[in-house]
């Protein structure tokens, strides 16, 4: 069994050399949450070793919950310049998920969280352009945190080796290991840019999307850390079926189990769950681009086994795939606009297969390798 804490240090230079690439004259953001704070320390060590900045945000999740329950209506609508500044100016960002609290919204009014979501659009879309762009070099990770471990229905030891592996910090030169994971992925990414069309066939689910002449990106574990999927954007016309999703989807800490997506033309035309249906509906409102899809990937971290509840790794367990409602990254030609990314995971590693222009090239978990 892995212990994280004593691995901090190579965790650290796995984000500032291996994610952002951080050099001298770089701002460096840092964000993290209370039980992180020795790790967020360890990282800003390293940025300053390679004579870059680190910025450091502590991200409260009493102060957080406050802003939603208690902020006026006109605080809601209100974008700070300096986050403004801030995300114009940085050269990178990292952001370290550590939560004291993992649904602090939870009773929340929905339509607050949606009205602060549309508010902060112009935010997602400045970070989206900046990524578009390649001038923002960006990677999300999670801290080993108690209340992930309790979330994920695990012990802290056990929790921390699940981290461990999942970021292959067990290995004995992860770095090396996230190069080899990249080429095998860059190989899916080959395939799945000669396809026009992919048909998904599993429990509950029938679905087609067009994804003729869009770009499908390897993520190699520098924007995420854990990394492990490869992923595109559909055509915002081209998604048509139903399609039932086997985890809970959760959305600002608010859990929504057992959805089931009818799309029409790209655009969902009939949702529904067994828990939280009301709230994935008001979801669905939060403007036009939420009703249709941004992202379409596929899970390719073998090392992910297990659904944890926290979308960082469960949309890298290996043999699923997921999509996201909301908007699409740039660099993938997607043009759908949101404000709004709402993952949600498809398990594939039974009863499955996905076709490409007609053809099996997945099936139960696995690419077909005669196609790699």
């Amino acid at each position: 069994m892995y212990r994280f804490y004593s691995r901090m240090g190579e965790a650290a230079r796995l984000l500032v050399d291996y994610c952002v690439s951080a050099s001298k004259g770089d701002d460096v953001a840092v964000s993290f949450g209370q039980p992180a704070v020795d790790f967020a320390r360890a990282v800003a060590l390293e940025v300053l070793a390679r004579g870059a900045y680190p910025l450091l945000n502590l991200r409260d999740d009493y102060v957080a919950e406050a802003m939603y329950r208690l902020a006026p209506e006109e605080l809601l609508d209100y974008i700070s310049p300096i986050d403004v500044y801030i995300l114009e100016k940085v050269d990178a960002t990292i952001s370290i998920i550590s939560p004291l609290h993992t649904k602090p919204l939870a009773t929340v009014d929905p339509g607050r969280v949606a009205r602060r979501s549309r508010a902060s659009r112009p935010l997602t879309e400045l970070f989206m352009k900046r990524d578009g762009e390649g001038s923002l070099r960006w990677t999300v990770t999670a801290y080993p945190a108690p209340s992930l471990a309790q979330e994920a229905g695990m012990g802290l030891l056990e929790f921390e080796d699940f981290v461990v592996r999942a970021l292959k910090l067990h290995e004995d030169d992860p770095v090396a290991a996230w190069r080899r994971q990249a080429a095998w992925q860059e190989k899916v990414a080959a395939l799945l840019s000669k396809a026009s069309e992919l048909r998904v066939v599993s429990r509950g689910t029938d679905i087609v999307f067009r994804v003729e002449g869009r770009t499908w990106i390897n993520d190699d574990g520098k924007k995420n850390m854990p990394g492990g999927e490869v992923f595109t954007a559909p055509h915002e016309d081209g998604v048509d079926g139903v399609i039932t999703f086997d985890f809970p989807a959760v959305w600002r800490g608010v859990e929504v189990e057992g959805v089931r997506l009818e799309f029409l033309k790209g655009q969902v035309v009939k949702a529904s769950a067994l828990k939280g249906e009301e709230h994935l509906k008001r979801i669905l409102e939060t403007d036009e681009g939420a009703k249709r899809l941004g992202e379409l990937a596929f899970g390719l971290n073998y090392d992910i086994q297990r659904h944890i509840k926290n979308i960082l790794f469960d949309e890298k367990i290996g043999g699923t795939m997921h999509m996201a409602l909301g908007a699409a990254y740039p660099s993938t030609g997607g043009r759908n606009q949101s404000a709004i990314h709402w993952d949600m995971v498809k398990d594939l590693r039974r009863e499955s297969k996905v076709y490409a222009d007609g053809d099996v090239i997945f099936e139960n978990g696995k690419f077909v390798e005669d196609y790699l």
